[in-house]
C-alpha cells in the first residue's frame, strides 16, 4: 500500500490513513441460508459503510452454511433451520468449542402457484399441502382444493410439483410445518434441510423455485415471502391451527412468534403456531456464531455486528417484509454476545 503524509497536519493525516487502513483488512466471510439473503444484504452493506467491516456473504443454502461453518471454512454460518444435536456435537469435534444461535429476523414461507387464468389468492389447507407435497393429491380441481376455494374455476390439469434442490432453511421450514400437520409426511418424509421428496422438480435457491414457478404452468412451490414480493407472485393463504385462512404478512409471522417460549439455546420452532392471526409458516432465521474467534480484529467485527443488528439493524426489517425480533429475544441475544471468546 502507498501511504501518502502531508506536511499539514501529518499527525492526523497518519492517523486517518492507519485507520482506514485497518478498516479494510477486516474482511469476514459467512455464507448459508437464502431465506433471509435480501436482509442480510441490506444489512452488511450498512454496517459496511457504518463500521468498515467488510462481510462476504454467499447465499447457498443453510445445509452449505452448517457444512462451511462446522469445517471452519467461513468466520460465521446461517440457518433457517436450528443445527441439530448431532450437527452441534460435529462443530465441537472438529473446531473444540460451542457454536452459538443468534436469531436475527422472522420471516415467512408461502406457497407460490402458477396456474394460467387463475389469480385469485387461493386457500389451502394443511391436508392439500401435505397431499400436493406427497404427490397424492395430482390435480388442480381435487375436492381438497376446491372445498377450500368456493367460486374460483380450478382446471382439471395435473399438478407440478417445485421444491428445492439445494440443502435449504426454507425446506426446513416448510417441512417442519408438513411434519407438524401430517403423520404420514413425518413418518415417510421427515424434516430437515434436505429431505428425499416424493415428487417433483427442483430449483436451487428462492431464486430457483421461483424461477422455475413462474415458467412452469400449473405448478406450486414454496418461496419466502420477500422473494413472492420482489417477483410480483401469486401466493396463497393457508389455513392456521385456529382454523383461519390467513395470507403472510409481518402482523402474522408476529403474532406466531408471541407464541413461543424462548429457549437459553435460541433453538425454537414456531410453525403451525396456535392462536388467532397466526401465520403458520412462520420462523426465526439464525446466525451460526462460533464461541471462540482467535483473530481480535474479527472478533471485535463480528460482535459489533451484532450488536448493532440487534438495535439500528431491527428498524430496517420491515421494508424487506421480514418481522423484527420481539425485544425479549433481543435483550436474552445481548447477554448471550459475552460468550464470544
Amino acid at each position: 500500500m502507498t501511504r501518502r503524509i502531508f506536511i499539514v497536519n501529518a499527525g492526523l493525516a497518519t492517523a486517518f490513513t492507519m485507520g482506514a487502513a485497518c478498516a479494510q483488512q477486516v474482511l469476514i466471510n459467512a455464507a448459508g441460508a437464502t431465506f433471509p439473503y435480501p436482509m442480510y444484504s441490506k444489512w452488511f452493506d450498512e454496517y459496511h459503510k457504518k463500521a468498515g467491516a467488510q462481510i462476504n456473504y454467499s447465499s447457498i443454502g443453510s445445509g452449505g452454511g452448517i457444512a462451511q461453518v462446522t469445517a471452519g471454512t467461513v468466520d460465521f454460518g446461517a440457518s433457517d433451520g436450528p443445527m441439530t444435536d448431532e450437527q452441534i456435537k460435529a462443530f465441537q469435534d472438529k473446531q473444540g468449542s460451542a457454536i452459538l444461535h443468534f436469531p436475527t429476523v422472522m420471516g415467512a414461507d408461502v406457497p407460490v402457484y402458477n396456474i394460467p387464468g387463475v389469480t385469485a389468492a387461493l386457500n389451502f389447507t394443511p391436508e392439500a399441502l401435505a397431499g400436493i407435497f406427497l404427490g397424492k393429491i395430482t390435480k388442480w380441481d381435487d375436492p381438497e382444493l376446491t372445498k377450500a376455494n368456493p367460486g374460483v374455476k380450478l382446471p382439471s390439469s395435473n399438478i407440478v410439483v417445485v421444491h428445492r434442490s439445494d440443502g435449504s432453511g426454507t425446506t426446513y421450514i416448510w417441512v417442519d410445518y408438513l411434519c407438524k400437520v401430517s403423520k404420514e409426511w413425518q413418518t415417510k418424509v421427515g424434516r430437515g434441510t434436505s429431505v428425499k421428496w416424493p415428487v417433483g422438480l427442483g430449483g436451487k435457491g428462492n431464486e430457483g423455485v421461483s424461477g422455475s414457478v413462474q415458467q412452469t404452468a400449473n405448478s406450486i412451490g414454496y418461496v419466502e415471502l420477500i422473494y413472492a414480493l420482489q417477483n410480483k407472485m401469486t401466493y396463497g393463504k393457508v389455513k392456521n391451527a385456529a382454523g383461519e385462512f390467513v395470507q403472510a404478512s409481518l402482523a402474522g409471522v408476529t403474532a406466531a412468534a408471541a407464541t413461543a417460549s424462548m429457549p437459553d439455546d435460541f433453538r425454537v420452532s414456531i410453525t403451525n403456531a396456535p392462536g388467532k392471526g397466526v401465520y403458520p409458516i412462520s420462523s426465526f432465521t439464525w446466525l451460526l456464531i462460533p464461541s471462540k474467534i482467535a483473530d481480535p480484529a474479527k472478533k471485535k467485527a463480528i460482535t459489533g455486528f451484532l450488536t448493532w443488528m440487534m438495535t439500528d439493524g431491527q428498524k430496517m426489517t420491515a421494508a424487506l417484509s421480514y418481522a423484527p425480533l420481539p425485544q425479549a429475544v433481543v435483550a436474552k441475544e445481548m447477554k448471550e454476545i459475552a460468550k464470544i471468546q
